[in-house]
């Protein structure tokens, strides 16, 4: 398919010439700290809900109590989606990623002490005093840790489709 930028006829049907960049991409992961978590329930729907989360070591960390559905459909599952968009975020509200990744749950003390203060620090900046609170609060005996390992993306920057779709409307 041709893309609006090269002067052929425009349409919509490939738009992986508005991937996001790698740079853009982790500031968006870094500075956001929510995103939409996917997994398969057993009847083989794709279910996914709002969850806080925090980008360290090429992965996506997360938290939720070992009775919710959703960690039950990891243990059966481990094939997960996650997807971030700059809405909320200090980026401007055109970028979004989306990745499939492999989901390890962890429940060991050691993953739990470096996270619990990360996710506080990442939700309350500033506010050391409520963060330890949070963590407190967070350290419950049936909380565990999701790690996500990427897999494969799917990047999209709006600016980069504005760009070209306004070039081709001159042209």
């Amino acid at each position: 398919m041709s893309g609006p930028a090269d002067g052929a006829e425009a349409n919509y049907e490939d738009v992986t010439a508005y991937d996001l960049d790698a740079d853009t991409e982790e500031r968006l992961l870094v500075a956001h700290n929510e995103c939409t978590f996917i997994w398969v329930n057993a009847e083989g729907w794709p279910v996914g809900v709002i969850m806080s989360y925090v980008w360290r070591r090429g992965r996506f960390w997360l938290t939720a109590s070992s009775q919710r559905a959703r960690i039950t459909a990891v243990r059966r599952d481990p094939r997960v989606s996650i997807v971030v968009t700059s809405t909320g975020s200090p980026l401007p509200r055109d970028k979004a990623i989306t990745w499939k990744g492999r989901c390890t749950i962890h429940d060991d003390a050691d993953t739990k002490a470096w996270f619990y203060p990360e996710l506080a620090a990442a939700l309350m900046p500033g506010h050391e005093g409520t963060q330890e609170r949070f963590v407190r609060f967070l350290d419950s005996p049936r909380r565990v840790v999701l790690e996500v390992e990427p897999v494969q993306r799917i990047g999209y920057d709006g600016a980069k489709m504005a760009k070209a779709t306004s070039e081709w409307l001159k042209g």
